[in-house]
């Protein structure tokens, strides 16, 4: 908790666009926080006591030296700004994590496909409560797509997904800022061993779109 009040502190939002000018918790439309998505979870794991971002996990740290600390505090910026709900045809297969490389930073470091992402333990048939960052309100759906059994782990294909659940306006702990979310149920599927769990937000006021990816073990 020490470190996310520096973090919080450290936040300074412009009045235009929400953009962080300094390091700080992200100004989130597009970032999974349970099951944490990639930039989220190296984040949390990056996080120094003041206030840099310094992960020590092997993918993190990659996915740093490739594209800086931006998508660890800027997760907004996963997005592509007219996909407008689409799914094959619109976001080319291999690059579901970062949204098409659409949006106005570089998260393509996070499609890679590596076993050393900072990785979730969940249970088959288990009811999780997901939570995504709110930190900018916006009407939508979020669908939740979980990588089938005996998926190729080479990149993340369309096929290599099933939709197991559909959520529109969820609810929210509270309003935009600090680390308020929202939140639902999901039934996780029958799954074993390593998956990953894909999370589309669809505005329904606009034609940006949002995107996540979580690594998760069934077990």
């Amino acid at each position: 908790m020490r470190k996310v009040a520096v973090t919080l502190a450290a936040v300074v939002i412009t009045a235009g666009g929400g953009l962080l000018a300094n390091p700080g918790p992200a100004a989130a439309h597009g970032a999974t926080m349970f099951p944490p998505s990639r930039q989220f979870a190296c984040w949390e794991e990056g996080l120094q006591d003041n206030g840099q971002i310094i992960p020590s996990n092997p993918a993190c740290a990659a996915a740093v030296a490739q594209s800086g600390t931006t998508p660890l505090y800027n997760w907004f910026g996963d997005l592509n700004p007219a996909s407008d709900g689409g799914t094959v045809g619109v976001i080319p297969d291999g690059q579901l994590c970062n949204g098409g490389g659409a949006g106005p930073f570089d998260f393509s470091p996070y499609n890679a496909m590596r076993d050393d992402w900072p990785q979730t333990n969940v249970s088959a048939g288990s009811t999780v409560e997901f939570r995504h960052s709110n930190w900018a309100h916006h009407p939508g759906k979020f669908d939740v797509y979980v990588t089938e059994q005996g998926w190729s782990t080479s990149q993340l294909d369309w096929s290599d997904l099933e939709l197991v659940h559909t959520e529109q306006d969820p609810p929210a702990t509270g309003g935009p800022g600090a680390l308020n979310y929202y939140f639902w149920d999901v039934t996780l599927p029958n799954r074993s061993g390593y998956h990953i769990i894909f999370v589309h937000w669809v505005r329904s006021d606009s034609p940006e779109d949002f995107f996540s990816c979580s690594d998760v073990v069934f077990g």
